[in-house]
């Protein structure tokens, strides 16, 4: 398989991961990373570059969302929006480094994007903590193989 194709495949899964989709994209990575057929370093920097990716993609969803708060399907109420926008505000953006957790890391890049973060502090604190997570899985599975 050629190198190329391993590595969309590696950005596709994180950055799928990075939406609701029940992904794992550090087995992916880990998986490959075990192999040994690519390096490291690319195959982090993809991950990281994937899911940060399909974060932005989330909070570009959280920005325009809030305006349909008022209708029927709307699938949070606004008291629960109120809630989320008060954790957001109470813990601060810096909870964004956060955004890798599974379950509350998606809703965080959400509740970002309808909050109106600033989109250069949410990709650089967003980004710092998916490649950070990626970081750490690489340094575990250096150590298993």
């Amino acid at each position: 398989m050629s190198s190329l194709v391993i590595y969309a495949g590696l950005f596709a899964i994180a950055f799928l991961a990075a939406t609701i989709l029940p992904l794992q994209s550090e087995a992916a990575l880990a998986g490959l990373l075990a192999l040994g057929h690519q390096p490291w370093s690319i195959l982090v920097a993809v991950a990281a570059l994937g899911n940060t990716l399909g974060a932005i993609v989330n909070w570009a969803l959280g920005r325009g969302l809030k305006r349909f708060q008022h209708h029927k399907w709307f699938p949070v109420s606004p008291e629960k929006l109120v809630q989320a926008e008060g954790w957001y505000r109470r813990y601060g953006r810096w909870c964004l480094i956060f955004s890798w957790l599974p379950v509350v890391g998606d809703a965080l890049t959400v509740v970002a994007g309808v909050l109106r973060e600033r989109l250069w502090i949410f990709v650089m604190l967003v980004g710092f903590g998916k490649l950070a997570r990626y970081l750490v899985v690489a340094a575990a599975v250096a150590k298993l193989v």
